[in-house]
């Protein structure tokens, strides 16, 4: 069985299927796999590892299943849910002769290849009846017939750009490198011609002349590393913020549904990343290049004293070399761990700063204190084995180097002694053989750091590998092009048999055969109970997630032909979860505009009713608020995202609960002067207040995904149907 780790948090059922593919020699790329596991932030469903596993050719079997039938090792390898809460491969079951028991062989895609007994298992493993969950996986008549997909890795040359805008500066350090490595070269000479020169004929004049000699070479060394520090630094930096800016061009591209399945650490482990990858340009790339020019200069001048001695270090070396590549696979492995470890400690650290509040409210500290120091456990675990692995690496690499440093002085010694070479000579090969130590280090360091470089290419492959939501070739809108159409009836958002389903073709659907016409000009209100799929219908409308099927048109434009962002330019929208950005409340008002229009902001913040509000505040409209809205209340929040709706001044408007927090008065003051702002653009609001929804043109009632009656405010309620008794419990129209 071939262990593939898993990248993300929630990418262990992704994992499994791509171990257990490996195992009937496919390789699929975990990406693939993971779109079509149809993951989100609670993770992968059972549900969505069979889906994606009978697309790439496997018949798939789910049950509940006692220990023995999985101790046959015919339906083997399956993947169990393990914990409740992750996914692990079962791929062997061994008899033990000592134990007299079996051993169950497991790859854990957050962990590595673990060995258990029976109990270990069944603590694991069982749920309740003395059965746990298993998938069983065999390939299908079409497994053979399926071509994976190919992989697109991306590889340094996609990094190397980076590197030609500092064409001058790489040109410096070269040069300085070299000069240090010429420098370097001098000194065995010196220290020869000291021992046999100035010892040897008792001269001090020759012995101050080469030790001042060497004063100078050692500050003209010194004065080198410290300009070739300096640039290093520079170019550093600049190339950091190049590579982690294209990341978060990248990253803001993306669809919405493509951070559904990644959590907050996910991405700030991705940014680390990135260092890693500026470390392997700017550093070790270029010293390990010249470190090999070192050690292939000091090989030509340590062939000039002896070959027998080059042969040797030649030898003892590669072994040393040998020895550390044995341990990069299990470092690589660890190092996929040590990345879900940390992301969990950022998002654990993030939970606690920022639930603060409602962990204090619930007396909560005890619990999340404990869960906190649980990740620290498996961090230091993680720590302890990557510990282990690079102390094996170091004491066997340290132990051929200085048996090899023994032979080389061994043998120079004994060519002093039998007169082939001179003192000076067996010194100066000392100095070579000390200053050769150095630059081998430096190899097996470049080795690990290639490694990490590879691996973090391989993870932030994944993102900039994804597809963009733009797409080329979509429909730009503008003024002209939204209000074009040949019948003025027919203007407006038409929605025809639209479904909707988040995990898949299997899972339930939150939205079935949708057919609606939203009119332009005019206010459509949707109401319903809670998950009948109101939100979801207007993200779909917003571009943020596609239908399953059916269709959504925008005066005859097909909405999914439409360039994304053309059309949110066209949108304003105030949703459950918007945004207080971490900025004065002007900008969190104007966002995108870089010159701010005040008579536009005028208007918006009159309309929002904040006046005052900001006049209260010290600085005004400049008052700095906190991420998410720290620092005001719920109602302030909201009123500054009705203020951002309106100062766009957009066509079409999307109010989800815009009004909720607000209190009677509030609301009345500012649905009065929506009312008049709204007049003209076309309006979807979704509400559970009477007040919000009883002035629409048209209501929408949603129950279960399906739109079950529709009209207005009168016809509705005095059909007495499942808006009548929405209004009745739930939109405070009372008795």
């Amino acid at each position: 069985m071939k262990f593939i780790a898993q990248h993300d948090q929630m990418d262990c059922g992704p994992a499994c299927i791509a171990m257990i593919a490996m195992y009937y020699k496919k390789k699929y790329p975990l990406g693939y796999l993971r779109e079509n596991c149809f993951l989100g932030k609670d993770g992968v469903s059972l549900l969505g590892i069979s889906i994606a596993s009978e697309k790439i050719g496997f018949d798939t079997f789910s049950a509940k299943v006692a220990i023995e039938e999985i101790s046959n090792k015919k339906n083997l390898p399956c993947i169990l849910h393990w914990n409740q809460n992750h996914f692990v491969v079962l791929y062997d079951v061994k008899y033990d002769f000592f134990s007299k028991k079996n051993v169950y062989k497991i790859a854990d895609p957050g962990y590595g290849f673990i060995k258990l007994t029976a109990e270990q298992l069944e603590k694991s493993w069982l749920s309740d009846n003395d059965t746990g969950v298993a998938l069983f996986l065999k390939p299908g008549d079409q497994f053979l017939d399926i071509k994976p997909p190919k992989e697109e890795k991306k590889n340094f040359q996609f990094i190397f750009h980076y590197l030609r805008p500092y064409k001058s500066e790489f040109f410096q350090l070269f040069i300085g490198l070299l000069g240090g490595s010429l420098l370097t070269l001098i000194f065995p000479f010196l220290t020869q011609a000291l021992i046999d020169e100035g010892i040897g004929n008792q001269s001090l004049r020759i012995v101050y002349i080469i030790l001042l000699a060497q004063i100078f070479l050692f500050l003209g060394n010194s004065v080198i590393e410290i300009i070739r520090n300096w640039i290093t630094l520079y170019i550093g930096a600049r190339i950091n913020i190049s590579i982690i800016s294209d990341f978060l061009r990248k990253l803001m591209k993306l669809p919405i549904k493509f951070f559904d399945a990644k959590m907050i650490g996910d991405f700030t482990q991705r940014i680390a990343d990135h260092e890693r990858i500026e470390a392997f340009l700017t550093s070790q790339s270029l010293f390990t290049l010249f470190s090999l020019i070192n050690v292939s200069v000091f090989f030509i001048v340590l062939a000039y004293y002896d070959l027998m001695i080059v042969m040797v270090y030649l030898i003892f070396t590669i072994l040393a070399i040998i020895w550390v590549l044995f341990f990069l696979n299990k470092r690589k492995i660890l190092d996929y761990q040590s990345f879900q470890r940390r992301a969990e400690h950022q998002d654990s650290i993030y939970e606690l700063i920022n639930g603060m509040q409602e962990i204090k409210l619930n007396n909560f500290e005890r619990f999340k204190n404990n869960a906190w120091e649980g990740i620290q456990i498996k961090l230091f675990q993680v720590n302890q084995r990557i510990l282990q692995v690079n102390q094996y690496q170091s004491v066997g690499f340290n132990f051929i180097n200085h048996l090899k440093n023994i032979l080389v002085t061994f043998i120079a010694a004994n060519e002093v002694i039998k007169g082939n070479i001179s003192l000076g000579a067996m010194l100066s090969i000392s100095y070579i053989i000390g200053q050769m130590n150095s630059p081998i280090n430096q190899l097996t360091n470049f080795f690990r750091s290639f490694q990490d470089a590879r691996i973090s290419m391989d993870r932030l492959g994944e993102v900039h590998s994804q597809n963009e939501e733009e797409i080329q070739g979509q429909i730009i809108l503008d003024g002209q092009k939204i209000d074009q159409s040949e019948n003025h009836g027919s203007r407006g958002i038409r929605i025809h048999d639209l479904s909707f389903q988040y995990e898949g073709p299997k899972s339930p659907y939150i939205l079935k055969d949708i057919s609606l016409f939203i009119p332009e000009g005019k206010i459509t209100a949707i109401v319903g109970a809670s998950g009948s799929g109101k939100t979801t219908l207007m993200k779909i409308l917003l571009k943020f997630y596609p239908p399953a099927s059916g269709e959504i048109s925008v005066n005859e434009f097909l909405l999914n032909e439409m360039s994304s962002r053309s059309w949110r330019k066209h949108c304003g929208a105030v949703m459950q979860d918007g945004f207080i950005f971490s900025d004065t409340i002007e900008r969190n008002i104007v966002t995108g505009d870089e010159n701010v229009n005040d008579k536009k902001l005028r208007k918006a913040i009159e309309t929002a009713n904040l006046s005052e509000f900001i006049e209260r505040l010290p600085l005004g409209i400049k008052t700095k608020i906190g991420a998410a809205g720290n620092g005001i209340s719920g109602g302030q929040k909201q009123r500054i995202l009705i203020a951002r709706a309106v100062y766009k001044n957009p066509k079409y408007l999307f109010f989800d609960e815009a009004t909720s927090a607000l209190d009677a008065d509030n609301e009345k003051l500012i649905m009065e002067k929506l009312d008049e702002f709204l007049k003209g653009k076309t309006s979807v609001i979704i509400a559970h207040r009477l007040s919000t929804v009883k002035n629409a043109h048209q209501i929408i009632v949603l129950k279960n995904g399906n739109i079950v009656e529709c009209g207005n405010h009168s016809s509705l309620v005095s059909n007495k149907g499942d808006y009548f008794h929405l209004v009745k419990n739930q939109l405070e129209l009372g008795n």
